[in-house]
Formats: C-alpha cells, structure tokens, sequence
C-alpha cells in the first residue's frame, strides 16, 4: 500500500471568531483514508492549513512588497533579492520556500477533488460545497505560483509518491485550469461571509469573484491573454461591487483607519482572509514555524535606539526588513489635507516607555528650546513624544531645539522611517511572539480598483471615474473634502490607477505582481527605488524556477528554467 505525507501539522479550517479553528494534526495518511469522511474532513482542514504557509511569511513578503516602487531594503533587510544583485539566483532559498508549499498544497487539494466521488458517508450538498471551497483553493495557489514564474506544471493529479521527471506546460493552460475552478466555486458556494454559515476564512461566491476578477485582468495583460478578459473582469468585479456584495454585507468601510483595525479582521470591507491562531503549538512562538505570521514585525524600525525608548510588545520587535522609498512618502502619499490614508497607514510617532534613557537639556539650551526647559533636567518623561516624524522638512536648529527626536523626510535612514501599521499586533503574549491577527488577502477596495483597471483597458476610461471616486472620497473621512479628492475621465491613466493602488493598498502583498502584471516593473523601479535602479534587468518580470526543482527533475528532459536565468 503506497502512503504519502500531506501537510497537515496545522489542519486548519479556517474559521472564525468562537468557532474559530479546528486543529486535528496528523502526519501520515493513506488514499484509502482520505476517502472515508473523517480522512476527506482532515484533507479538507490541510488545504486551508496552506494559506498559513504563503500569507504571513517572509518568504512570500519577500516576493511581494521589496525590489518594487514602494520599498526598499531596511537596516536588516540586506537581501540580494531586494536589490536585484548577483547573488539573486535559482538558488536563493525565498523562491523555493513558496514554490514548495503551495505545490504541496495543491497535492492535497488534487486529492481531495479526485476522492470525492468515492466518499462515502458524507451529505452529498456538504460535500459538493467543500469540493468547491478547495478548488477555490487550488485556484488561488496556481495564480500565485503563476504571477511569480509564469508557465508552470500543472497538474490535476493526486501523486501518492515522489516522480523524477516533470514538464512545464504553456500559462495558457494554467489559467484555464484557474478560470474553471473558480467559475465553479462562484456557481456553488454561498454568496458571502456569515451567509450559510460561512465563517471567516472559508471561500465563498464572493471570494471567488474577486479573485476571478483579478484572474481575468492579469490574464489580459499576458502572453496568453484573451481578447475579452478585460470586459469579462470589469463586469465581474461590477456585478460583485452592485450585487453579490449586498447579498453578502459587504461593503466599503466608512473610515479607512478600520479596515485594519486590530481586532475587526471580519469587518465588512473584507471578502477574504487567512486565518491564524494563538495556539502556540501552531506557531513559533520565536518565528521558526513556516506557518507563523510575522507581518507585524517585518515593518518596524529600530525605535529603540532612540532615547526614553525600549522594545515592547506595543511597538514590536524591530526587524526592519524594509523601509518606504521617499517616492512613496512624498509623492504618492504628499496629499495629507483630504486624503487621511498616509497617518492611517504610517507610524509616525513614538511615546517614551523608558525611563532610565531619558534626555537631558544640554548647557546652554539651544536657541528656540521650549519655555519650561532646564538645563541638567529631562527633556520629556514617560508618555510623552520621544520621536516625531513631521513628513515635512525642518531646520536643524528646529531638530535641535526640539525636545524629542525630531526626524523630517531628509534624515530618514534604513534603521528609522515611516513605519507601516497594518498588520501591527498588540495582543500577542510576548514581543517576540509572531502574530495571531488574520491575514486580509482580498477586500473590497481591491475589487473597485480591479473594476477601474479593467475599464481603462477595455478602453471605457470614463466609466472607471466612479469606481476611483468611491476610493477617494472614503480617504478624506472624516476630516477632508470628499469632493475635493474626485477624478474625471482625463486622470484615468494606468499610472495614476497605481498610484491610487499604493495609497489605498501599500504593505498588502500586491506590489510586486501589480508591477509585473502593468508591465511597469523596470519602469518604476529604475524611477524610484535606490536600490534596485542600477540591477534590474529584463529577466526580473519573472523569478527564476528553484534550482532545486530543476536538479530534482532527473528523468526525461531537463526542467526549463526561465529566460535569463539559465547560468
């Protein structure tokens, strides 16, 4: 009897609030298992368990938000990867640590689908409707493994032993596997989250949309593009926004800062997301498990080499992978009056949690120093601002005068920028825990800005304004004018779609292939980001195919790597 390992250390499946999760781990299963109910539910469990392995790690944060416009390489963010140096190769781990897992998973989910129909001793509708969440499922892992990589092999078989030799097949055929199983889980799950019992973290009608949506609107960009994918993803993401969307109590939160506010993961903006758990068994808790989300950590500055401060678990445990280019700080972001999304967005100050650092008032004082100040005495106390990040440039009598540290856009460094908040997580158990928040990978923001692409090249330029507009005048709540922030038809161009996409979606893991996808890549790296502009080359639009999987490839013709990555 032939037995094969699924990844089922952390079977989740993937719920919500009491009735969160359910954890059954095992590590060995036999097909003939995973045909009886209890074997299918547990197969079930560890194709959810899958999204652990891609949304919150740094692997996939890698792929995603470094060598892009947006970001660049913090203080202990040094990867080759970022820059795009010689030492980004085949043999980079990153690529293999994503490639890997998700072939893994969609093994598991091929196994699942292939098993149904044997499956005895399970409703016939459940079993239908589950079917239907995991081709959801394999759908969403293609699509990634596919914007990163290109063509792919494809395969809708269950292998229940290791195989040596392996082909690439044609991006075409793997959008076609993507389409058809996200058509079908759009035709039979229920409408939305908390409809049927659909519990976060479950696909539904509306995940499936969205996700098809954007499908249909990278596909229209490719080699294998159709000619009516751009139609086909504006009229879904639409009838999404105007129809399904009510059925399912979504809609556009009224205060962008809640989007991401800690603890409203389920609010009614977000279609999808990846669960996670406070279980440590589940987790690290020191960030070592490929299952951890650690997006709270990746952001943050080295605040505690600042005086009156020191590591907590408000403020986190400075990993400062990566830091905002200025382009992103000052340009995208430069409106501040009417769009509120760059405070809501960005840590910018910082209150004293130690007492035994504080400053001390120099003698003499600086000119300009604030009335009260004393020379030999603390500069602040315990509370009160001990870093304030202005955005707007100061003079350095002004810096010195100040009694916090007082930092404009001209001394930002890769150790203290602007820090990205919205996968900040206060309530884990200690600061080096990895977080226990939810991952938000579709919401609702997206589906309108996916709608306005698609619009623009279909060429109805016009009919994207509104979709654009509902974006913007959201940002300028509660304080701005809404009707200061609305477009017309002449600034819908793609670049300003991107640049819209950066307010309203910086740090959630879209960049990279947003960039990719416009075929704005080399464009906008080489315009702003510092570290990448001199290295990048043709070759970047794709990552290069694991050297692991190209030398595990021992029978029948060698695995093809990308173009130009060949040496």
């Amino acid at each position: 009897m032939k037995k094969y390992y699924l990844i089922l250390a952390v079977a989740l499946a993937a719920a919500g609030c009491q009735n969160k999760l359910k954890e059954q781990p095992h590590a060995l299963i036999t097909p003939e298992f995973l045909k009886t109910a209890q074997g299918f539910q547990l197969t079930y469990d560890a194709c959810y368990a899958g999204g652990r392995t891609v949304w919150g790690t740094m692997d996939f944060f890698f792929l995603t938000i470094p060598g892009t416009d947006e970001f660049i390489s913090g203080k202990d963010g040094g990867s080759d990867l970022n820059r795009y140096a010689s030492g980004y190769t085949p043999g980079t781990g990153t690529m293999l640590n994503v490639w890997r897992p998700i072939y893994q998973y969609i093994n598991n989910c091929n196994g699942l689908i292939n098993a149904a129909p044997a499956v005895k001793g399970l409703d016939a509708e459940k079993k239908k409707r589950m079917v239907a969440e995991v081709k959801f499922l394999r759908a969403n892992y293609y699509f990634q493994l596919a914007q990163q990589f290109g063509d792919l092999t494809l395969t809708t078989e269950f292998n229940t032993a290791p195989k040596t030799s392996a082909d690439r097949h044609p991006l075409a055929q793997v959008y076609d596997l993507i389409v058809a199983d996200l058509t079908e889980a759009m035709n039979t799950l229920p409408a939305g989250p908390g409809v049927d019992g659909v519990l976060p973290g479950k696909a539904h009608k509306a995940a499936a949309m969205h996700l098809l949506a954007k499908v249909l609107l990278t596909r229209g960009y490719s080699k294998a593009a159709k000619p009516d994918d751009f139609t086909k993803a504006a009229q879904l993401a639409a009838d999404l926004i105007s129809t399904v969307a009510p059925q399912a109590g979504l809609a556009l939160q009224d205060d962008f800062a809640n989007v991401f506010k800690e603890g409203n993961e389920a609010n009614s903006e977000v279609i999808w997301t990846v669960q996670h758990t406070a279980n440590l068994p589940y987790n690290g808790p020191n960030n070592s498990s490929g299952h951890d989300n650690i997006l709270n950590h990746l952001w943050v500055p080295q605040y505690e080499n600042q005086e009156g401060m020191q590591r907590d678990v408000r403020y986190g445990r400075p990993y400062i992978r990566v830091v905002p280019t200025r382009w992103l700080t000052d340009t995208v972001f430069k409106e501040r009056v009417n769009d509120t999304r760059y405070n809501k967005t960005f840590q910018t100050m910082w209150l004293s949690n130690n007492g035994a650092k504080l400053p001390k008032w120099p003698n003499p004082l600086p000119p300009g120093a604030p009335a009260g100040a004393v020379s030999g005495q603390p500069k602040f106390n315990v509370g009160d601002t001990a870093i304030w990040m202005p955005g707007v440039d100061v003079t350095d009598a002004q810096i010195k005068a100040a009694p916090y540290a007082l930092i404009p856009p001209r001394k930002y460094s890769t150790a203290m920028s602007p820090a990205m908040t919205k996968f900040y997580d206060t309530k884990r158990q200690d600061m080096n825990y990895p977080s226990i928040r939810p991952v938000i990978v579709y919401r609702l923001a997206d589906t309108y800005l996916i709608a306005a692409e698609a619009l623009l090249k279909a060429g109805r330029a016009g009919e994207a304004v509104p979709y654009i507009n509902a974006i913007r005048r959201r940002a300028a709540f509660p304080t701005g004018n809404a009707a200061a922030m609305e477009i017309t038809a002449a600034d819908v161009t793609l670049d300003f779609i991107l640049d819209e996409r950066s307010r309203e979606l910086c740090g959630e893991l879209t960049r990279w292939p947003d960039l990719v996808r416009t075929g704005k890549l080399i464009e906008r790296v080489v315009l702003h980001n510092t570290d990448g502009q001199k290295n990048i080359q043709a070759r970047h639009i794709l990552r290069p195919i694991p050297q692991a999987q190209i030398d595990a490839t021992t029978t029948g013709p060698k695995y093809p790597q990308n173009p130009g990555w060949e040496n």
